[in-house]
């Protein structure tokens, strides 16, 4: 398997049913905190249902996450991977493979598909666009693994036939970490989400 594959423009691709019920689900949660009304709420819906492709998605609610200096009280301050231009959005890999590593930026969406084939995501040296991130994965006979590091908050949720998601991260994040969200469907697959192996020190003492 190739590393880094990845489409030529990523925002030029399809986006599915399920996409835009994700993109849905954020519009209906900004109006119930009063950040859309209900017109505002209307007119994103009928752009949203238009869309065709993820370049289209992405405006319909790029003003709607806050920002860590917006005035919202913190309980720690702001984590030092928080930052930076946003990296691809898509990480595909159809009977193929992706290994997306070390110093990337996570935009605050990310959706991670593997159709008979794998796709790594390994965060332990990235930053994050914004405080929450979504990463939305799909697979189908295949398998998606995602590498955490043990500063940032993990909520994972998923639902599997056939398959499952499997959460073995520690949750020992400090206050005012990232929070990352992994969400999604496997069927006929596996979706885990853990910390890098730990490599084993040597003994001082080691007979010779």
């Amino acid at each position: 398997m190739n590393d880094d594959v990845v489409p030529a423009d990523p925002n030029r691709m399809r986006a599915s049913d399920a996409d835009r019920e994700v993109v849905a689900a954020v519009l209906h949660r900004a109006a119930a905190e009063g950040r859309l009304d209900l017109n505002e709420l209307d007119e994103r819906l009928a752009v949203l249902y238009a869309a065709k492709t993820y370049g289209e998605l992405v405006p319909i609610t790029s003003d709607l996450v806050l920002p860590a200096t917006a005035g919202v009280p913190a309980a720690a301050p702001a984590s030092d991977r928080i930052g930076g231009v946003p990296g691809p959005s898509v990480s595909l890999a159809f009977m193929s493979g992706v290994d997306r590593k070390n110093n990337w930026v996570v935009p605050a969406q990310h959706t991670a598909v593997a159709v008979m084939g794998g796709v790594k995501l390994d965060l332990t040296k990235a930053r994050f666009a914004e405080a929450e991130t979504t990463i939305t994965v799909f697979t189908f006979w295949g398998g998606i693994e995602i590498l955490v590091p043990d500063d940032i908050t993990v909520q994972v949720s998923g639902l599997g036939l056939l398959g499952g998601f499997e959460d073995r991260t520690s949750g020992n994040a400090l206050p005012g970490a990232p929070v990352v969200k992994i969400t999604g469907l496997a069927i006929m697959a596996g979706v885990e989400v853990r910390h890098p192996k730990r490599k084993k020190l040597k003994r001082a003492d080691a007979d010779d």
